[in-house]
């Protein structure tokens, strides 16, 4: 189980250039192992998009122990990736195809004053946001729905129906004291069997616009009906989203 900083990241999934989260783990596995290493993810999380809880896995031959394993590598691994937790599992798993489930959260700071130190892991919206048409938006979102208009895939031969369990937003204070109106956070939650490319940030650009009166909460059912990308929402910067749990 993987966490990192999204921030200095080009993604999970290693590439021709760019510091990829996999390379990184693939690099110390392979010094400590003293044998080529390939990680499987459980998910290809975007550049600059952050992990509480990433699943991968390898196969190795060595008679370290994982306890062994997890010491050397959150020695030598850069200090925005940590491993949190390491097992042995059977041959046959795999973290991609045995996943059940994900939860990611996207983080919004709705207050016109600054607030520094959220910077990188949340986004700024000035105007108040209409937090019950939102959650209006995220029931009408939530269910099992051919989610394609939600994606940036222009093609895919693979179903794009996906069940979206829950879209939970909560409000806190984003900045204590303040005697300002709208300085508060917003944590949106989006549990489900799975996500396709971009389809969380999708969705929330459409639930912010749904926020901001953009658009009403009861048109997202003839979003679902066209299926047109261009009748979805904006793609919301990456660095608001966190992968919480696969």
């Amino acid at each position: 189980i993987v966490e990192y900083d999204g921030s200095g990241f080009q993604g999970f999934q290693k590439q021709s250039v760019g510091r990829t989260v996999q390379r990184e783990l693939e690099r110390a596995l392979g010094a400590l192992l003293q044998e080529p290493i390939g990680i499987i993810g459980a998910g290809r999380t975007d550049a600059g998009v952050q992990a509480r809880a990433q699943v991968a896995n390898f196969h190795c031959n060595t008679e370290k122990t994982p306890a062994q394993i997890m010491e050397y590598m959150n020695l030598y691994l850069p200090e925005d990736i940590a491993v949190i937790d390491i097992c042995e599992v059977e041959e046959r798993f795999h973290s991609r195809l045995n996943a059940k489930g994900k939860t990611y959260c996207y983080q919004v700071v709705n207050s016109a004053v600054p607030h520094i130190f959220e910077r990188r892991y949340a986004i700024q919206i000035e105007e108040k946001l209409d937090v019950p048409a939102m959650r209006r938006a995220a029931e009408l979102l939530s269910g099992t729905h051919d989610y394609r208009a939600f994606t940036s895939l222009k093609k895919s031969k693979k179903s794009t129906v996906r069940t979206v369990d829950s879209i939970r937003i909560e409000e806190s204070e984003a900045l204590p004291g303040l005697s300002v109106d709208r300085a508060r956070k917003l944590t949106f939650t989006f549990s489900g069997d799975g996500f396709l490319y971009h389809m969380v940030r999708i969705m929330m650009g459409t639930l912010l616009e749904v926020g901001l009166h953009k658009r009403e909460a009861e048109d997202i059912p003839a979003v679902f009906d066209e299926g047109r990308r261009e009748r979805a929402g904006e793609l919301v910067p990456a660095k608001g989203l966190t992968l919480m749990e696969v």
